[in-house]
C-alpha cells in the first residue's frame, strides 16, 4: 500500500510538471520573457539541451540514460527506506519526481522547457523548471537529513 503512495506522489508531482511546461509552452513565444516581478521574476520559455546550468549541451542520450538510472537507483532506496524516516521518503520522491519530469521532455522533445526565470541580488540566474526545484530541494533535504545522522551518531558515540 506505502508503495503505491509513493508513485501516486510521483505521478502527480510528474504531472504538476508537465502541465506548467505545457502552459508555458502555449502562452509564451520561445525566448519570449514575461516580466512578472520586475527586476526580480519572469516567466522565460527556453529550451535546455543540456542538464542543470546548462552543462552537457546536446548530451541528450548521456542525460536519458543517466535519468533513467537515477530513477532506478532511486525508487529502490526509497522502497528500502525506513517507513518513519519521512525526510528521506520526501527527499527521493521530489528528486524522482523531477528526474521523471526532465526525462520525458528529454525523451518526447529533444529537450527540457524551462521558464523560471529569477534575478537575484544582480545576479540572472539561469533559467529552470519546476522539475529542477524538486530535484534541488530533494538533494537540500536528504543532505540535510545525512548531516542529522551524522550528528546523533556522532552525539551517540559520545555518549
Amino acid at each position: 500500500m506505502i508503495n503505491i503512495l509513493y508513485a501516486l506522489s510521483v505521478v502527480i508531482l510528474t504531472i504538476i510538471d508537465q502541465y506548467s511546461k505545457k502552459a508555458i509552452v502555449s502562452s509564451i513565444e520561445l525566448n519570449e520573457k514575461i516580466r512578472i516581478i520586475p527586476g526580480f521574476f519572469s516567466l522565460t520559455y527556453v529550451r535546455n539541451f543540456g542538464a542543470g546550468f546548462s552543462i552537457l549541451q546536446n548530451a541528450t542520450v548521456f542525460l536519458i540514460v543517466l535519468s533513467a538510472a537515477a530513477i532506478i537507483v532511486l525508487s529502490y532506496m526509497l522502497i528500502k527506506t525506513r517507513k518513519n524516516d519521512l525526510l528521506s521518503i520526501i527527499s527521493y520522491l521530489l528528486i524522482i519526481a523531477g528526474a521523471l519530469g526532465n526525462l520525458i521532455d528529454r525523451v518526447r522533445l529533444g529537450y527540457v522547457v524551462d521558464f523560471l526565470d529569477f534575478l537575484i541580488f544582480g545576479y540572472d540566474f539561469p533559467v529552470f523548471n519546476i522539475a529542477d526545484s524538486y530535484i534541488t530541494v530533494g538533494c537540500f533535504l536528504l543532505i540535510l537529513q545525512l548531516l542529522m545522522e551524522n550528528r546523533n551518531a556522532k552525539n551517540r558515540s559520545e555518549s
